[in-house]
């Protein structure tokens, strides 16, 4: 549990930073979107190379990433139908929030749990890669449908994901951690300190726009606690079910499973958010409050293993 707290105190810290710079004057709400673009277009896709070279490409396909995959396309799939027929939100929207309704913090927070709590940092590969791999592509190819002008060809759908710097970033690792090659050290070590700025970016962003932006609250109240209760309690609670009725998971396994879905909504669905200018106050909400109250929901979701 310390790790858990060093975690979440380390995210306020940089969030805090973020309102500071945005009180005084130094960062303003178009210096907040130029660090989500930064972080979006430059940072993010560098961090992804660096993460994934190393990766172990086996770990991906394991019990754990089906019953994490199990209890996403359950939160996506409630989301999105009370979206459509009880909120009546449009296609952009709803894609930003099926994201806040199961896409974890499997980095900034992840990791570390992974590491100090449940004892293997490996054990949060499954989830980092599923999100990488196929849920982060599949959203922003819908997003860049919804949002397009004029009517798209279906080769430019196709290809989209291939033409997202994410996606890009995400695939170049993984050819890399899957073949002999390196990088060499003149790419790399620049390359690692692009990446270094993924992070900071996007909480010192999300901090700006949180003391800038309209106040956490002001968005539809139902909906928020919807999504938060999607995704602290249906989605932990549904891989939990999965991993140990349906695939027999116990122990560490379980645990992992269990305590890595109760992880917050990530920052980098702000990131996204603002990138489209769609659900930007809903996607700042879902992170403040999943973050808030992740802590006990991961406490109670390693009690529901224990």
């Amino acid at each position: 549990m310390t790790a858990v707290l060093e975690g979440f105190t380390t995210i306020t810290l940089l969030v805090c930073l973020g309102m500071l710079l945005a009180h005084l004057g130094i960062i303003d709400l178009p210096g907040q979107r130029a660090l989500s673009l930064l972080a979006f277009y430059v940072a993010s896709p560098a961090l992804l190379i660096t993460v994934l070279e190393d990766a172990d490409i086996g770990s991906l396909f394991s019990g754990a990433l089906l019953a994490s995959a199990v209890a996403v396309v359950v939160n996506v799939v409630v989301y999105v139908l009370l979206a459509r027929f009880v909120f009546h939100r449009d296609l952009a929207h709803t894609v930003v929030g099926s994201l806040c309704a199961a896409y974890v913090n499997a980095g900034n927070l992840g990791i570390p749990i992974a590491a100090y709590v449940l004892g293997d940092a490996a054990l949060v590969a499954p989830v980092l890669l599923m999100q990488l791999l196929v849920l982060q592509p599949l959203a922003l190819t819908v997003m860049d449908v919804a949002v397009a002008e004029e009517r798209l060809s279906v080769w430019r759908i196709v290809s989209r994901p291939l033409r997202t710097p994410l996606t890009v970033g995400s695939v170049i690792g993984l050819v890399l951690a899957g073949t002999d090659l390196t990088l060499p050290r003149p790419i790399h070590d620049p390359l690692e300190l692009v990446a270094g700025m993924a992070v900071p970016s996007m909480l010192i962003a999300y901090g700006v726009f949180l003391r800038l932006g309209p106040r956490p609250g002001l968005g539809d109240a139902p909906e928020l606690g919807l999504i938060v209760g999607l995704k602290l309690v249906v989605q932990p609670v549904v891989a939990w079910a999965v991993g140990f009725y349906v695939l027999g998971l116990e122990g560490t396994p379980l645990l992992a499973v269990t305590v890595l879905s109760a992880l917050p909504t990530a920052q980098n669905v702000f990131v996204h958010a603002t990138r489209y200018d769609r659900g930007i106050v809903l996607a700042r909400d879902v992170v403040f409050a999943s973050t808030v109250l992740s802590v006990p929901a991961v406490a109670v979701a390693a009690a529901l293993v224990a």
